[in-house]
């Protein structure tokens, strides 16, 4: 083995190997206990951001431990084409060569979407394989493959003739600056400081002798009143009966309007005055039904207004809104202007500022899809972890909106709906039609719009499998198993996928939706380019390796809870994989000396364990590994993989590495050959299944270390890679009796380790360097415990880099000698010879006076009442929690102290 551990040249290596073997295929002929999961297909103009990482990676481990449980796993990886992200990337090309999508045309624009595809519509997918994902790449998939695209217009033929499909005139959300129809989850709304303005309209007819010659409307956006047609107030309000029958003036262009009477009209918002805008604004838009008023629009798709907008044609909507304002001051008629924070929609694409828009568009109607949707959630049949999602989604389908389908842009699934010019018949139909099915003329155009990018994605899960054709593979792998993804994307895609499955397939699309938190930095701040803040895992990878990413945010990643992430705390993962990587070198050094160990022998490792030759530390981390696998295989089934990760990282780390391997030191380097081989052996037990353990969480090294320790050539499988062994189970209990694995042989060596930090701490305590060699005193609480001792004595004295251990029950109780209490005793460290006492008193001192004056400040600001009234609770807190580690510390130093004066 190669002294250092280079990750670059091991990842290079084995994803090369892993891709080339075709490991990660497989197909309804292998047979067995299927476990399918789909991934959320990335933007195919998109690159690997922290999420994507986050995302992947569960997806992965659960691939990986399913492979290695016997499932036959097949993991569908693929893209979205994007609509609106992807037509948006190509015109900004097109601009710099001086050219548009109209200068083209639709046929040749089309051309040039698919050229940039082929050219870069893989970058994400290469990516994804850097980060270890066993994808099933042979059957990568594109929302527009052919496939894809054939199950498109048959869903769409199908809720058509259904009478699903209908096309109407609706307030939808439009974006100026990609043109386009957006639906209501792809305006994202976004707390802003914006104004109030209260306007003054003129009531027609009213003298200079009426008590009221005005009322007062308020509106966030003056630019609209240009399309007003009436004003409203609530029925019951006093206040206004009497403008029954009367008109009001528009502002500036002198309009009359109608006074109309609606239950809809809050009395206490404003002045309980609202202008109606049936154009612009959705709740006017149903007034306007509910009163048969006119639609008037008065502004163009690009965000600037029509000629409806009279002097201001041809403005931009917000220079529009500055010269109304303007005008609404000359004229007196601005009442006032307040502060007022309001939810403005932006386009979730280029984060335009979103325009409430009367447009004819396509529509899906949700009511009759969201039932069975709703109710396979509430039964039980799909399981959203965490649980709380489940309220969530269940508040959205009680209340869903029928969903705008159409995109006014170029790159998708044009809708496949057909018009007859000569008889004035609408038809859908897949393919392309020669003629008009119902009077043969051929005068036939195709409508001009493309489909929502979610219409393809809503069918992810049976359209990567073949649908609407037949085929083993949808047979089989149908209903997928796990879905793994974000909170934002439950309204875009989940739901929409359970209720495609229920309608097309008639059974739900998956059984388990695992819902994983937002990456945030350290700060609390959701991560992203504008903010500045965002790490790009390429070089995350790059720095610390694939793994070191990997298990480093599982580690911190809690079930369902955002992720808070800063690039040192993939020094985790990276300082893990070393210390893994050493230990198995340490082995491999020794091993080679034991070339004939048992182990190297054995296929399973076990039968090369003699109970005879089992030492207490050899019971007690074989017990621990069994815990390591329970609670670690628990973990895995209930979705907390932090847990895993916490589970390894402790077994490894801490009861292997840190003391088995210590306490397998002085065997290994004694000259008693027999027991230096069967140490071996009980390491290499544990070791191959620790591996396979954490194999889903860091792939790389552990097949790395997998090979290199011999064990590929042994596995149980006969199988060349790790993650095509067994996952580890536990031993039987006949198994764990026959190595004479007990409670008490475990507690003791848990002790013992007590006993053992309990020295620690008194060097740490006394500044005792670590080089230095000092005797230690041990006072056993029973003979049966200073025998256990006695035999462990020369491993214990190496653990405690002691110069010798004296173990003594019946010895006296030494008031000037430093001690600790353990479970199995006192521990005691003689000074005489190893400090300085009067040095260290002085900086003991030094320490207290620091560490007082800390305190005092600490207890000024507790002490101030403003503080603690005004401050955040978890800043007051964390005061309270340094005061009383203050305390704490200062008892400990006085302590101390005390004791060095007695020496």
């Amino acid at each position: 083995m190669d002294k250092n551990y280079d990750p670059k040249k091991i990842e290079d290596k084995w994803r090369d190997r892993w891709l080339e073997s075709g490991v990660y295929h497989s197909d309804a002929g292998r047979g067995g206990e299927p476990y399918c999961i789909m991934i959320p297909p990335p933007n195919v103009t998109g690159i690997l951001h922290i999420g994507h990482a986050l995302n992947n990676t569960i997806q992965d481990i659960m691939a990986r431990w399913r492979r290695m449980q016997g499932r036959n796993v097949v993991w569908i990886p693929g893209t979205d084409h994007a609509g609106i992200a992807t037509q948006n990337v190509v015109e900004r090309a097109l601009k710099k060569e001086g050219l548009s999508r109209q200068d083209l045309g639709r046929d040749e624009f089309i051309k040039r979407v698919w050229k940039w595809r082929e050219e870069y519509g893989s970058t994400i997918i290469n990516q994804l394989k850097m980060l270890g994902a066993s994808c099933d790449w042979e059957r990568e998939r594109f929302t527009m493959d052919a496939g894809l695209s054939d199950a498109v217009a048959e869903v769409f033929v199908r809720l058509y003739d259904k009478k699903l499909i209908y096309r109407g005139n609706y307030i939808i959300n439009w974006c100026p600056r990609c043109h386009t129809a957006l639906s209501d989850e792809e305006s994202e709304h976004a707390d802003e400081q914006g104004k109030l303005y209260h306007l003054k309209y003129a009531i027609a007819d009213a003298t200079e002798e009426d008590e009221q010659q005005y009322v007062v409307v308020a509106t966030t956006r003056p630019e609209t009143l240009l399309g007003d047609v009436a004003v409203a107030v609530n029925p019951s309000d006093e206040r206004y009966k009497h403008l029954q029958g009367k008109t009001i003036i528009l502002p500036i262009l002198n309009r009359e309007l109608v006074v109309i009477q609606d239950d809809f009209v809050d009395k206490e918002f404003g002045t309980g005055v609202v202008k109606v805008t049936p154009a612009h604004d959705p709740n006017d838009f149903e007034m306007g039904l509910r009163h048969n008023l006119t639609q008037l629009n008065v502004m163009n798709g690009d965000g600037t207004m029509n000629d409806e907008a009279g002097p201001y044609a041809g403005m931009d909507r917000f220079e529009c809104r500055k010269k109304i304002l303007l005008q609404l001051k000359a004229d007196g008629l601005i009442e006032k202007i307040e502060d007022h924070a309001h939810a403005v929609g932006h386009c979730y694409r280029c984060d335009t500022v979103v325009e409430p828009r009367l447009s004819l568009q396509w529509f899906v109607k949700m009511k009759p899809l969201a039932e069975p949707a709703l109710e396979v959630v509430k039964n039980g049949d799909i399981k959203f972890v965490p649980a709380r999602w489940t309220k969530v989604y269940t508040g959205w389908m009680e209340n869903i909106r029928d969903w705008c389908i159409s995109r006014q842009i170029w790159w998708g699934h044009r809708i496949p709906i057909f018009y007859c010019d000569s008889c004035g018949n609408e038809w859908a139909a897949k393919g392309q039609p020669e003629s008009c099915p119902k009077c043969g003329k051929i005068e036939i155009r195709q409508d001009e719009d493309v489909l929502d990018t979610w219409f393809s994605s809503w069918l992810w899960p049976f359209s990567t499998l073949g649908w609407p054709e037949s085929s083993k593979d949808l047979d089989y792998y149908y209903p997928t198993h796990d879905l793994v993804t974000a909170s934002e994307i439950i309204f875009f895609w989940v739901a929409r996928m359970i209720m495609a499955g229920i309608e097309f397939k008639g059974d739900i699309p998956f059984k388990q939706v695992y819902i994983h938190g937002t990456v945030r930095d350290d700060k609390g701040l959701k991560m992203s380019k504008s903010l500045g803040n965002s790490i790009d895992p390429l070089t995350i990878i790059d720095e610390f390796s694939a793994d070191a990413l990997r298990f480093s945010l599982m580690m911190i990643t809690a079930t369902g809870q955002d992720v808070f992430l800063s690039n040192d705390k993939f020094e985790i993962g990276r300082n893990f994989g070393t210390k893994m990587w050493n230990a198995a070198r340490f082995m491999k050094m020794h091993l080679d000396k034991n070339a004939e160990t048992e182990a190297s022998k054995s296929s399973d490792g076990l039968s090369a364990l003699e109970a005879g030759m089992m030492s207490s530390d050899d019971k007690h981390i074989i017990a621990k590994l069994q815990d390591a696998i329970r609670d670690c295989t628990d973990n895995l089934e209930k979705c907390r993989f932090n847990d895993a990760a916490l589970v390894m990282y402790e077994f490894m780390r801490h009861q292997f590495c840190d003391w088995y391997v210590e306490y397998a030191k002085t065997l290994l380097n004694g000259d008693d050959t027999k027991k230096s081989r069967h140490v071996l052996n009980v390491m290499e037990y544990v070791f191959s299944r620790a591996l396979k353990l954490l194999h889903p969480i860091m792939p790389f090294v552990t097949e790395e270390l997998w090979h290199t320790m011999g064990y590929a050539s042994r596995s149980e499988n006969g199988k060349d890679f790790i993650m095509s062994d067994a996952w580890p189970e536990c031993l039987s209990d006949d198994e764990v009796q026959a190595l004479g694995i007990d409670a008490d042989s475990v507690d003791y060596v848990s002790d013992k380790h007590d006993l053992i930090r309990e020295g620690r701490t008194l060097r740490a305590d006394y500044g005792v360097l670590p080089s230095l060699k000092v005797k230690f005193m041990i006072k056993p609480d029973s003979e049966d415990v200073a025998g256990k001792l006695a035999v462990d004595k020369e491993s214990v004295k190496t653990l405690l880099r002691a110069e010798n251990i004296e173990i003594n029950c019946a010895m006296a109780s030494e008031d000037a000698m430093p001690s600790g209490v353990g479970k199995l005793g006192m521990i005691y460290m003689p000074l005489e010879g190893v400090i300085d006492v009067e040095a260290e008193m002085k900086k003991l001192s030094g320490q207290i006076e620091k560490t007082t004056s800390m305190l005092a400040r600490c207890t000024g600001k507790l002490s101030n009442e403003a503080f603690v009234s005004q401050a955040p609770k978890d800043v007051v807190d964390l005061q309270r929690l340094r005061k009383k580690e203050f305390l704490e510390e200062i008892e400990k130093l006085n302590g101390l102290i005390s004791t060095l004066e007695k020496v």
